[in-house]
């Protein structure tokens, strides 16, 4: 009784340390330049992090950082290219320290018939969503794990959870991911670092409204399903994601977090 007394007095926050403050932390965001990876670094930010952005192209990360103020970094990077992903966390931590948390953010999608969508597409969409994630983690979850302390935290989504037409190669890499946190945060927890992922719903990005824009049969039913009977804001997912990178969340390892405006229980 005496030794699990001591691990919950040992797990306190600073009384002056707010619960949900990332102050000090470090967060590693891929595809942190635009889209929800970006408000997933604004919100952090705001959240007293510092944060490294990453993705292909240069110019919208130098933009990104500069709207997100000092403590924002880039490094450009290409998921895909998986030799270099142990390179890229050794450059991140040898210049701002230790990455406390992993957010990863990037990936692709592809809408087509299942019929038309051929080896090459498939191929594509899961090493993108799935196997480089997995590399990621990887890297930074041996320096975590080191440390004995970190938090990861993967993006899913509605098509893990049910069967959206269209999105076969999306739908199986995210609904693998679900799987991989379950192992992760098995494997990871007892050591201190913890794994969750977060499923957006249907959020207003530019991307959802082209895609949606020229299919309105598909807005339509998106939010019948709905309760809330809106599209999500991106910030609503950064805010989730700095709740689940805070102390506020200590105990929460191995879920998966709809902030979808109750879409995945809809009728």
């Amino acid at each position: 009784m005496e030794q699990i007394q001591n691990t919950q007095n040992n797990s306190q926050l600073s009384p002056n340390q707010p619960v949900f403050s990332l102050d000090g932390k470090l967060a590693l965001i891929t595809g942190g330049g635009s889209g929800i990876g970006f408000d997933i670094a604004r919100c952090m930010v705001q959240a007293g992090a510092t944060i490294v952005i990453t993705g292909r192209r240069e110019q919208p990360l130098i933009d990104a950082t500069k709207a997100l103020g000092e403590r924002a970094h880039y490094m450009v990077n290409d998921v895909t290219a998986r030799d270099l992903l142990d390179n890229l966390v050794e450059r991140i931590e040898a210049t701002h320290g230790p990455i406390d948390i992993l957010v990863n953010n990037a990936g692709v999608n592809m809408k087509k018939s299942a019929l038309e969508v051929t080896d090459e597409d498939f191929d594509r969409i899961v090493y993108t969503n799935l196997n480089s994630v997995f590399s990621l983690t990887r890297a930074c979850a041996q320096r975590m794990m080191a440390r004995a302390s970190g938090s990861i935290i993967m993006i899913s989504s509605m098509a893990a959870y049910y069967g959206l037409d269209r999105v076969v190669a999306y739908a199986a890499s995210k609904s693998a991911v679900e799987g991989m946190v379950k192992v992760l945060a098995s494997e990871f927890s007892g050591n201190g670092v913890r794994v969750n992922a977060i499923a957006p719903g249907f959020i207003e990005t530019a991307m959802s409204k082209t895609a949606m824009g020229g299919d309105p049969d598909r807005f339509a039913r998106a939010m019948r399903r709905t309760p809330m009977g809106k599209f999500g804001q991106p910030e609503d997912i950064g805010w989730a994601a700095v709740f689940l990178a805070s102390s506020a969340a200590k105990y929460i390892t191995g879920v998966s977090l709809p902030v979808d405006g109750g879409n995945s229980i809809g009728f």
